[in-house]
């Protein structure tokens, strides 16, 4: 349970217990209600991180809405777009195990995140994890009815794959972005969870080459 539960859920608590004194049962009934939804939306359950090399697990529950090259300072990117609703889990985690090598936080808009402008003009948190000899950048975008980032790491901060590093309240949007020659491993329409679901793996060829050496080795 992420602890901003308990910050909205316990005054309605105390609200409910209140209105049920005073009124009925009845009464009370929406502020419980309303407790139970809170407890509900911020659970943060445990998940199963791959330790496969070179594997990028989704920073987010979601489902994929997008798959397309970018070009961010003049480098060729993928951006995986995964959009959150008010149902999914809302925690984020670190996409890959490495370095937290800058981050950005920009003030914005709040459209609906299924809307292509709102990589750029919606409030959003930009993240850079440097690892695997290559750079990860994941950002966390606020959406219609998310009003409110939260990232718990700071430039120099070392993260694991999966690890948690924040979140975004009430609805929202979490993209991607990759080197070029990423191996994906979902499509648009997939359902991913945070932590667990693999997106792609980094340096296909590097790494098919690293398996033979360690084959190899193994083989003497």
């Amino acid at each position: 349970m992420v602890p901003d539960g308990y910050y909205y859920a316990l005054p309605l608590l105390v609200a409910g217990a209140l209105i049920g004194w005073l009124a009925s049962a009845l009464w009370a009934m929406p502020a419980f209600l309303l407790a139970f939804f809170f407890l509900w939306f911020f659970r943060d359950p445990e998940r199963v991180i791959t330790d496969s090399d070179g594997a990028v697990v989704s920073p987010a529950d979601g489902k994929v809405t997008g798959l397309s090259p970018v070009l961010v300072d003049r480098s060729q990117r993928i951006r995986i777009s995964i959009f959150l609703n008010v149902f999914n889990v809302h925690v984020n985690r670190s996409p890959i195990a490495g370095t937290i090598s800058d981050v950005k936080y920009q003030k914005g808009k709040f459209m609906n995140a299924m809307n292509e402008a709102s990589a750029d003009q919606n409030e959003h948190n930009t993240v850079s994890v440097e690892g695997d000899g290559t750079v990860v950048v994941f950002k966390q975008i606020a959406g219609l009815l998310a009003r409110r980032i939260v990232f718990n790491r700071k430039i120099g901060d070392r993260v694991q794959r999966g690890e948690r590093i924040g979140l975004i309240k009430f609805g929202s949007r979490v993209d991607v972005l990759l080197d070029p020659d990423a191996k994906l491993q979902i499509k648009i329409g997939d359902k991913v969870k945070g932590g667990s679901s693999i997106l792609a793996y980094l340096n296909p060829k590097e790494m098919a080459m690293t398996s033979a050496g360690r084959k190899e080795q193994g083989a003497h």
